[in-house]
């Protein structure tokens, strides 16, 4: 599967931006997807991630009340709504998707597909 991120830019703090990553090749809605980020002098770190179906999903801590993600199977595409945007959301995101893993959620570093990342700029 082929991935494509776009919807980054740059934003005041407390604005919002909604990323989007199409997704082109195998069945899309076989895969688990998930939004990745990635700040200067850190680590990438996982955001959210969906399942199959769209009917659940996870957040690290410290997006949890302020980003959602969402998927259309219909469309091939997944989105991150940011809102609440804070300066430390700054990075570079990047889409993954990965079809088979071990436990009930994947680890990050069981993502195989991964797209081009998308910068996010929040200024202070």
């Amino acid at each position: 599967v082929q991935l494509q991120a776009s919807g980054g830019g740059l934003v005041q703090a407390g604005g919002s931006l909604r990323l989007s990553c199409t997704a082109s090749g195998r069945t899309f809605s076989s895969f688990v997807m998930g939004w990745f980020r990635q700040a200067p002098g850190k680590e990438r770190e996982i955001v959210a991630a969906i399942n199959r179906s769209g009917a659940a999903t996870r957040y690290a801590d410290s997006v949890t009340g302020r980003f959602t993600m969402s998927r259309d199977n219909v469309k091939n595409t997944v989105y991150l709504q940011m809102n609440s945007l804070k300066p430390e959301d700054t990075g570079v995101y990047s889409c993954a998707a990965v079809y088979w893993y071990r436990s009930s959620w994947p680890r990050g570093d069981e993502y195989a597909y991964w797209g081009q990342g998308t910068q996010v700029t929040v200024s202070s």
